[in-house]
């Protein structure tokens, strides 16, 4: 072998082994931290921060909620993509139904906390388990790209099954992308009325990128790496698809929920996204709280921006004790 040629060959070889490589293990470390659950028990149904007393007082103040409402509560199930998908439903006697949608490492024990709002307005409220946290089956979140059908699949149960007959989403963070997904999807049920989204973001990547800065982390090889993870196990083309691609395909009404402090789905790119948005719309801003926390910072404003959108904007069957006063 030529004296050159064996010299490359040692040299790509040890690009290989001590650059390349080790930038995938990297980043398939990093992605796998993020979105998979690679041992049981992970994102299982607990506060997910609990040195943050923040996230503390909102997971505290839900497990309340539910003490309260434990009574109109029984154990739901649907089966999506082969993965057995669990949740739970508060049946308050209404013809209508709420859908919370948790974002990534949270269970239905967190998505108490956002259900008062549409309790006061009507609406029997279902809690999810995401695929792949609490006690729903699946290994990968998928950033909504395939947890939309458990979404529609949840929306045929209440609607077959609990005789719902007009249903909400309400999305946080990744779970907004989810409802919109859902929403925008061709085999969408027309029942499905309407969605709120707090913290949504134009695409992950983006939202990904701000979580690293933040951290103080470079960005160059792993963040780009990890994106490639992304695609490969959780089939999200995070760059090129995400809520700004399919925005502007929604034809029911949105209500945007966003804080000028977020600084993982910026307030400009919020801006963005209502600007491609043609639905039916309305944008509430809060001057505090950080992402996934406007509510707890501003609980009245929040309440009452969603019992009024859903007023206004959505055309409901009444309630059998609504049709009483009529």
């Amino acid at each position: 072998m030529n004296i050159a040629v064996l010299i490359l060959l040692i040299v790509l070889g040890a690009l290989l082994i001590f650059g390349v490589l080790p930038v995938f293990v990297l980043s398939y470390y990093l992605y796998s931290v993020l979105l998979v659950r690679n041992k049981p028990g992970k994102w299982g149904r607990e506060c997910s921060a609990p040195d943050d007393d923040e996230i503390v007082r909102m997971f505290n103040i839900g497990m309340e909620w539910d003490k309260l409402y434990a009574g109109y509560k029984h154990d739901v199930s649907v089966t999506s993509d082969g993965f057995r998908l669990v949740g739970e439903y508060f049946d308050f006697g209404n013809k209508k139904a709420a859908i919370i949608i948790p974002g990534r490492m949270e269970s239905l024990l967190y998505s108490y906390y956002f259900a008062e709002p549409y309790r006061k307005a009507g609406y029997n409220i279902l809690v999810i388990d995401n695929r792949a946290h609490g006690l729903s089956e699946g290994k990968y979140s998928c950033l909504g790209y395939r947890e939309y059908r458990d979404i529609i699949e949840w929306s045929k149960y209440l609607h077959d099954t609990e005789h719902a007959e007009s249903i909400v989403l309400h999305g946080i963070c990744i779970g907004s992308s989810v409802a919109l997904f859902t929403l925008t999807a061709p085999e969408c049920p027309e029942y499905i009325r309407a969605m709120t989204a707090e913290g949504m973001y134009t695409c992950f990547a983006e939202s990904f990128k701000n979580h690293i800065i933040e951290m103080k982390k470079p960005l160059f090889p792993i963040y780009q790496c990890s994106l490639l993870m992304m695609r490969i196990f959780s089939h999200a083309d995070v760059v090129h698809d995400g809520p700004i691609y399919r925005i502007g395909r929604l034809n029911k009404p949105i209500l945007f929920l966003h804080s000028r402090e977020d600084i993982y789905s910026m307030p400009d790119k919020a801006e963005e996204l209502e600007a491609a948005c043609t639905a039916p719309k309305r944008m509430v801003w809060f001057p505090t709280g950080a992402h996934s926390r406007i509510r707890i910072n501003h609980t009245e404003k929040y309440d009452s921006a969603i019992e009024d959108f859903l007023a206004e904007f959505v055309k409901e069957p009444l309630n059998s004790r609504e049709k009483e006063t009529v």
